[in-house]
């Protein structure tokens, strides 16, 4: 299977002709792989909920309390990593691989050296993040314990997203995956000792997760540094320092992720002081149906950094019309199994809940508010995963204007309204119809081709040239 994906890779490469059997053949290979990786981040997000959650509702929401801000110092991590990771992809699709290794090399760095930066950050403001959320002194102490030890992990955090990002990049989702199910395992055992046998509670839960992390995170870096064919840093010497063109093609992508992360993550937090007024039980039962939906829309961004990859190799390849068609096919993919899921979550909403926390009050209001997205799950899809095509060619801005009117126009606004008077059901009602909307604007952004345009790479080497010169475009 393996061998098969190469092939067919290659031939994205070497700009030979693809059927449209065989375009789908091979998004079906990196997308299953990216599929599993997410269902086991979800399951391992299942199991930090569900293990804290049996500590009660308000070991529950001290971490939701937290969680949209961890999610904000993540986006800058996650922004800063396209920066280098969607070159990376260009650079192979173009066969520069030398030039996607310095491009490695210099991502490596500028990523470590940043989050170390967000690290210190969130140390300093730790103490303080719950009471400016709206926290109440009941979870206010154990949601800046987790907070502060999710911190102090950011930085092998970050070398874990960065490692597999690039190998996603060259076509490998084997090896991310693989180690996301070890994480996953890792995480359980880590929790169990953390939270229970030595009696950490919430705090424990961050501890286990980020040792998990760590370990997977040297694994990661191992498999690309050493091991990638296209990747590994052992088969020549370069410089790790930034070089001026390098970190411009970075900031030209990541700038308008960074603004998107700002504003989407500030939506989240804005969301989170909305809910905060509602009480314990509804932020609980908050927190855990975001959990529980992740169910059903984590694999919509496993097929979306699936097409980040295909999108990315072929417009490095100058083959536009190709990169059209993977984004078509890999939206239309992620369209139908995330509909799917959203069957399964409607349905089976109570037991989602249910698994979670024990508290009957939140497994009402929880599997009441799941049942309403299920009914925005299609076009969620359409969103992620065409907005992981628009990444892979290099267009960013727009998508990020795009996220951002969507989430405060169409979401905060009404959502203000509607708490206050029907409670955390007027939230996500709110929410309901801003993920419609915002997948029918990604879908017209595809349609309009105009994403295309961005492509990064300087085919101006002989490496690269050679393969122009044949004239294989499509």
């Amino acid at each position: 299977m393996g061998a098969t994906k190469d092939i067919l890779l290659g031939k994205i490469r070497g700009g030979e002709p693809m059927t449209m059997r065989q375009q789908i053949k091979l998004v079906s290979l990196l997308s299953y792989p990216a599929i599993l990786a997410q269902f086991s981040s979800v399951i391992m997000q299942y199991i930090d909920t569900a293990m804290v959650g049996h500590l009660g509702a308000a070991a529950g929401a001290s971490i939701g309390l937290v969680s949209t801000c961890l999610w904000l110092f993540g986006g800058f991590g996650m922004a800063l990593c396209s920066g280098f990771s969607v070159q990376v992809a260009q650079y192979i699709g173009a066969r520069m691989n030398s030039s996607a290794r310095n491009v490695l090399r210099q991502g490596i760095f500028s990523c470590l050296i940043f989050s170390g930066a967000l690290a210190i950050i969130g140390v300093l403001v730790s103490g303080h993040l719950p009471y400016w959320l709206g926290g109440t002194e009941e979870i206010a102490a154990n949601a800046s314990k987790y907070f502060l030890i999710n911190a102090l992990f950011l930085p092998m955090m970050q070398l874990d997203w960065m490692s597999a990002t690039m190998l996603q990049c060259s076509g490998n989702m084997k090896i991310p995956s693989i180690l996301s199910i070890l994480m996953c395992v890792l995480d359980v055992i880590f929790n169990y000792i953390f939270i229970y046998l030595l009696g950490m509670g919430v705090p424990g839960a961050a501890l286990g997760t980020g040792l998990a992390e760590a370990v997977t995170a040297l694994l990661m870096f191992y498999f690309l540094a050493v091991r990638s064919p296209e990747l590994k840093l052992t088969s020549e010497k370069g410089s790790f320092i930034p070089e001026k063109e390098t970190l411009t093609k970075a900031t030209n992508i990541s700038a308008p992720m960074f603004l998107e992360n700002i504003v989407m993550r500030g939506a989240h937090i804005a969301s989170t002081i909305i809910v905060a007024p509602l009480g314990t039980i509804a932020i609980a039962a908050n927190a855990f149906a975001i959990t529980a939906e992740s169910l059903c829309y984590m694999p919509g961004y496993g097929i979306g950094d699936a097409a980040t990859t295909l999108v990315g190799q072929s417009i490095g390849a100058n083959r536009k019309k190709l990169a059209n068609r993977f984004a078509w096919i890999t939206t239309g993919g992620g369209m139908v199994v995330m509909t799917a899921l959203s069957v399964l979550m409607f349905i089976f909403a109570p037991q989602m809940m249910g698994f979670l926390t024990p508290d009957p009050e939140v497994i009402a209001l929880g599997a009441k508010v799941l049942r309403i997205e299920a009914f925005a799950e299609t076009m969620y899809a359409a969103s992620i995963v065409a907005n992981g095509a628009c990444i892979g060619a290099g267009d960013t801005l727009i998508p990020s204007i795009m996220n951002f009117a969507s989430m405060w126009i169409v979401r905060i606004i009404p959502a203000a309204i509607l708490a206050p008077k029907i409670g955390l059901v007027g939230f996500w009602i709110a929410m309901c119809v801003e993920l419609n909307f915002r997948g029918i604007i990604f879908l017209l952004r595809l349609k309009g081709k105009r994403w295309m345009e961005k492509g990064i790479v300087s085919r101006g080497s002989e490496e690269a040239s050679s393969v122009l010169s044949e004239g294989r475009v499509d």
